[in-house]
């Protein structure tokens, strides 16, 4: 992945009806709201990415705990928990998921370079200032030492001329600076100084919405209204999972009890595979997806719920079929997947599907493989049989499905199953994006933060990729100037389809960016 660092920050404006101090009666009322819901999203630095996966370092990074990404340089967190106070602008919210990056391999398997992020924290008395907080396993340059940190202040984010009093539905911070503190410093290993700064983060958090009760169909990036069209697709259909009648929960009892050899309800997550998905929105295809029939977004994986069919627990047979429809277009793209299956024996799982492009259809086409054995060896945990995140290969039905864009046998994205084998059993949820934030024009006449100098290697925004220890040119988050007009973050709007365009990264075809991401 070879991203490319932004040489402006964005500036935002106080949207229309939140302008003025909150009444006392209001914020009496408003006081301490809770958060539940949103995303954040981060890309820590894009030189010491570019680093991780260059030539010198030769490494990688991995996702953890239902993290993505989001376009070349920027890795998504969800599922926000915390609580908010209109009246003083106090905010607090932490964020699921982490991101694992490794480099210098040596010859027992171990790397020199291990950095892990999880836990990630946003907090701000809502007086300008705030900081971003994080659990850090970190091994030292040197000593190879291994610290283990919680919520260290691992940023200092930049809110001057933020109001954050008010009220609304949702908070909203976009393309806030942010800086390594002292204490980053030293869980980051010691590979930048204090003070450097690190890429801007931005994130939207949901203030007390109500729980879902009958939500229309989750569609992908840029997608509008539901088609009434396809709303009779969903009739007749069981609700389950994270997105179903009772609330989220995914409780089997929505179906009929399990009766001996059957399934009470099942789910399947999968996210096809991260580049596939980059390049759908990237802009090469300048596209989209969009889920219907049930199917929902977790964000770095597709959920295909309601499950029906057999499960023998002595030999780990299982025959299920899900509901859901995915439908991926673009610049010469036209995929959709639905009626998906999942079969497995012998300890051997595939995952079937219909597959649809440019309007014709082919039936049941075996697209991936994993390792099914767990289904046989592990016994239910809470009326749950699980597979977890369990990696996939392609199959050769499923490289001519993606037209030739993989190889047979090529790894895509993990599968993760859950079947009920207990009619009060609840599904696992799915991570929690929230509302959709919308676009924050930029003020007239304002100023933006001035161009850093050009690196040596020619990148934009001062990061010099020839690694962590070169003296970077980078302005402080002082630099972002707002002439004439602050910068405002709290923002009224409805739960909206998700519009995130996220680029692809380098390359014509998404198999060009596995080699720049250092995954496979």
């Amino acid at each position: 992945m070879l991203p490319a660092r932004p040489t402006r920050a964005c500036v935002l404006v106080l949207i229309a009806g939140l302008i003025g101090a909150v009444s006392p009666a209001t914020a009496a009322h408003a006081a301490d709201r809770s958060v539940s819901g949103g995303r954040l999203d981060w890309g820590l630095k894009s030189s010491f990415q570019r680093y991780i996966t260059g030539p010198i370092a030769q490494g990688s990074w991995s996702l953890e705990g239902g993290a993505a990404t989001v376009g070349e340089s920027q890795f998504r967190f969800h599922s926000a928990r915390g609580s908010y106070d209109p009246a003083s602008g106090s905010f607090s919210a932490a964020f699921t998921g982490g991101v694992h990056f490794v480099g210098h391999r040596k010859p027992n398997g171990s790397h020199e370079l291990d950095l892990r992020l999880s836990g990630l924290t946003v907090r701000t008395p809502g007086n300008g200032a705030g900081t971003l907080y994080a659990d850090v396993v970190s091994r030292a340059k040197g000593s190879g030492q291994v610290t283990h940190a919680r919520q260290i202040p691992f940023a200092s984010l930049n809110l001057s001329g933020v109001n954050m009093r008010g009220g609304g539905t949702a908070v909203v911070l976009n393309s806030i600076p942010a800086t390594l503190t002292p204490r980053g410093a030293q869980a980051f290993a010691g590979y930048y100084p204090a003070g450097t700064q690190l890429d801007p983060l931005s994130l939207s958090a949901d203030i007390a919405r109500a729980p879902a009760t009958d939500p229309a169909p989750t569609r992908g990036p840029g997608e509008g209204k539901a088609d009434p069209k396809q709303e009779g697709d969903r009739k007749g259909e069981e609700k389950t999972g994270a997105k179903g009648e009772d609330g989220g929960k995914g409780k089997a009892t929505d179906r009929p009890d399990a009766r001996a050899g059957q399934i009470a309800t099942a789910a399947v997550d999968w996210g096809v595979r991260r580049t596939f998905r980059e390049y759908v929105t990237g802009p090469i295809a300048q596209g989209r997806w969009q889920l219907t029939r049930g199917a929902e977004d977790g964000g770095a994986l597709f959920r295909f719920p309601a499950g029906k069919g057999s499960y023998d627990p002595r030999t780990g047979t299982l025959d299920a079929t899900f509901a859901g429809r995915t439908h991926f277009t673009g610049a010469k793209l036209d995929l959709a997947l639905s009626g998906v299956r999942v079969k497995a024996a012998d300890g051997r799982g595939t995952l079937v599907a219909d597959v649809t492009t440019a309007g014709t259809t082919r039936d049941a086409v075996p697209l991936v493989t994993f390792d099914a054995a767990a289904l046989r060896t592990s016994k239910p945990k809470n009326g749950l049989v699980a597979l977890a995140e369990t990696p996939t290969r392609l199959t050769k039905e499923g490289a001519a499905a993606f037209d030739g864009m993989y190889r047979a046998g090529t790894v895509m994205d993990p599968l993760s199953l859950a079947v009920a084998v207990d009619a009060d059993a609840t599904l696992p949820p799915l991570p929690d994006l929230g509302s959709e934030p919308s676009a924050s024009p930029q003020p007239k006449g304002s100023a933006t933060a001035p161009a850093v100098a050009a690196a040596a290697d020619g990148s934009d925004g001062g990061d010099d990729s020839a690694g962590p220890s070169t003296p970077l040119l980078a302005t402080g988050a002082g630099a972002l100037l707002v002439a004439g007009a602050a910068a405002v973050v709290v923002a009224l709007r409805k739960r909206r389809a998700d519009t995130a365009t996220p680029a692809a990264a380098d390359g014509a075809t998404p198999a060009a960016a596995d080699g720049a991401s250092g995954q496979d």
